[in-house]
């Protein structure tokens, strides 16, 4: 009776389970942003290791395509525009769409445009021309993520941003899966500028997202809650540079303040680790597509079903192990952890240079290295948002993820010289002991867990409390 009445028990919990489940992702705006996390996501990989896979191919030097990389510090530095969107309105489509869906809409312009444009332009006549096409879509597409990031907390109450979150990471990571291995399937059947073309028809997938929509803030409810945030009066009497003065020491000077004070002399020290903590992996990404293909010999599609469809099962897999362990062990050692399988990992491309090619043991070293992106990944930004006060919640962490990815852009730009200079198995080695600064940041933050704790805490008991402590 027992068992019988246990085994009824959980079929009720599950379908009840079940029915929430289907509630909650039935929903509208949910929906919204698995459209709107593929737009997001297409035009990433476009402008870095598809674009370099596809310079690679036409025999682009590997010296000039690691310059190319830098296309991708636009998106580690979209915080210096992001007041822009929430400030500035464009003429007609702000009054006919309201102000999310026309940034939105304009930013998915620009990444089509661009994107069409570099289907066209052959890279061994005129890289110039092709990097300014990268670059509209690298500054459309980073405009297009803080819209839509804006939208996401906007458009559904903070019982669904979860549901919203996760439809939008489903969406973005279906789209990597387009833009990479697709783009590589298409570029092998029929050419880099085809793949391009259908690329940029793609965007339509945002654009209908944007069209169905509804504007989740009216102009009024906006200016009201820009005013309570910033404390600038929508439609007072101070002048425009005193009401720009005033949003600058709220919305920029006082995030930077409220950390510095919170964490004092550790201050330094835990930016320094944010910055470092992913330079070995985006560095070395940056060449690992010459490398498959000009270097080891494998074809466009043996690399795309190797590192773009069984990568990314295998980096879903690592996200999802990241979460558990962090969720038994907490994050600093996970955190640690993932720093040293981040450089080990490096260090396994080291043996795949130095052996004949081989396809199974590169889709063993790929296993392992995204792996270990994915337990890296979750632990960095778990620890990231236990570091961000409530009460800067937004910017803090806008700041953060600039950080987080800019020094490892930089430096992947040298990546193509280094490689010309000592190899691959070089580069490769150079990018472990690139990793060394992190493990060393993550075990000191280790061993001072406690300490950083009780900062944290007093942190967000002065956020309850209503606000961050600092007088403007």
């Amino acid at each position: 009776m027992p068992s019988r009445f246990f085994n009824a028990g959980s079929r009720t919990a599950l379908s009840q389970w079940l029915r929430e489940f289907l509630h909650v992702y039935s929903r509208r705006p949910v929906l919204l942003m698995l459209l709107l996390g593929f737009s997001a996501g297409l035009p990433l990989l476009l402008v870095f290791s598809t674009l370099l896979a596809r310079l690679a191919d036409v025999g682009v030097e590997t010296a000039t395509i690691g310059f190319f990389a830098w296309l991708g510090i636009t998106y580690s530095v979209k915080v210096i525009w992001a007041p822009v969107i929430d400030w500035l309105r464009i003429p007609l489509f702000s009054r006919l769409m309201g102000q999310r869906r026309s940034w939105m809409l304009l930013a998915q312009a620009g990444v089509a445009v661009g994107l069409w444009w570099m289907a066209w332009i052959d890279p061994t006549q005129d890289l110039t021309l092709l990097a300014l096409a990268g670059l509209l879509v690298a500054f459309s597409s980073a405009t297009q993520d803080i819209a839509i990031d804006a939208f996401r907390i906007e458009a559904a109450s903070a019982r669904y941003q979860g549901a919203m979150s996760a439809a939008y990471v489903f969406g973005y990571r279906l789209a990597l899966l387009f833009a990479g291995a697709g783009a590589l399937y298409l570029a092998s059947v029929y050419s880099w500028s085809w793949a391009y073309v259908v690329m940029s028809m793609l965007m339509s997938v945002g654009v209908l997202a944007v069209l169905i929509a509804n504007e989740p803030v009216s102009d009024a409810e906006r200016k009201a809650r820009l005013a309570r945030t910033w404390g600038v009066e929508a439609e007072g009497s101070e002048g425009t540079l005193a009401r720009l003065q005033h949003w600058v020491r709220k919305a920029v000077i006082a995030p930077f303040v409220d950390f510095i004070q919170r964490y004092g002399r550790y201050a330094v020290l835990i930016l320094l680790l944010v910055a470092v903590y992913r330079v070995a992996d985006l560095a070395m990404g940056v060449m690992a597509n010459p490398f498959y293909l000009n270097f080891m010999g494998f074809t466009k599609v043996e690399v795309a079903n190797v590192t773009k469809v069984f990568g990314f099962f295998m980096t879903i897999i690592g996200s999802a192990a990241g979460g558990v362990l962090v969720v038994h062990y907490g994050i600093r050692p996970i955190l640690l952890i993932g720093a040293i399988m981040t450089a080990a990992s490096n260090l396994l491309f080291v043996l795949v240079a130095q052996l004949p090619a081989n396809l199974g043991l590169l889709a063993m070293v790929v296993s392992a290295d995204n792996l270990s992106g994915g337990i890296a990944t979750v632990a960095l930004i778990a620890w990231l948002s236990s570091m961000t006060n409530t009460a800067f919640t937004a910017t803090q962490y806008a700041l953060f993820s600039s950080l987080m990815t800019l020094p490892g852009k930089f430096l992947g730009g040298f990546s193509g010289v280094v490689v010309s200079l000592g190899g691959y198995g070089g580069f490769f080695l150079i990018s472990a002991v690139m990793g060394l600064p992190a493990i060393l940041l993550c075990w000191w933050v280790y061993r001072n867990g406690d300490k950083l704790d009780q900062r944290v805490s007093d942190a967000h008991k002065q956020a309850e409390q209503g606000g961050a402590g600092i007088d403007f």
